[in-house]
């Protein structure tokens, strides 16, 4: 299989466990979680007495996702797949969890788009642990305040989504040294 062929097939299978992310997130903060606060997300253990919205694991595995599809598509296709996620979350979650999400990884993507494309030619690993620093802050911040009206959350959320990135880390050093040895395209 050639490179490009490659690149493309890696890049479908991570544009659709991103957009896949994005309903599972929503489904997850309602749904599933050890306690469920009465009009508000179900918790989870992130920390010793720290507990989050339950969905936040699966966005800190999106925002590594994401690098990954502007990495092997382009840096255009994670907006494709955050509409497409926005839309199969219609099954999932309320209208108004939706948008929270639609819009908290819109404009994380944003922040990710400025933060990762100019660091991905510098190293992989370096980009997408600074782009996703930067934009679980930002998603926590726009999801908590338009679906909850409020920050009671945040230090939670972004501790549970940087573990996500901090897990990452060895699959994104070996995606590297791969792509480096087999002569893998990359897009931007």
């Amino acid at each position: 299989m050639t490179p490009d062929k490659r690149r493309r097939i890696e890049g479908i299978a991570v544009l659709i466990g991103f957009a896949a992310c994005i309903p599972a997130a929503n489904w997850l903060v309602g749904n599933v979680g050890t306690t469920c606060v009465p009009d508000g997300p179900c918790l989870i253990p992130v920390a010793p007495g720290i507990s989050a919205p339950s969905g936040v694991l699966v966005v800190g595995l999106a925002l590594v996702l994401r690098d990954l599809v502007q990495r092997r598509l382009g840096r255009y296709w994670a907006l494709a797949a955050i509409g497409i996620g926005a839309i199969l979350s219609v099954v999932f979650a309320p209208p108004p969890l939706i948008l929270a999400s639609t819009t908290a990884f819109l404009l994380s993507e944003m922040a990710d788009l400025a933060v990762y494309t100019p660091l991905q030619k510098r190293g992989l690993v370096l980009a997408v642990v600074a782009s996703s620093v930067v934009g679980l802050v930002i998603d926590s911040m726009v999801f908590l305040f338009l679906a909850f009206g409020s920050l009671q959350f945040l230090l939670p959320q972004i501790i549970g989504k940087a573990w996500m990135v901090i897990l990452s880390i060895p699959v994104i050093s070996w995606l590297r040294q791969r792509d480096e040895r087999i002569g893998m395209p990359v897009c931007t």
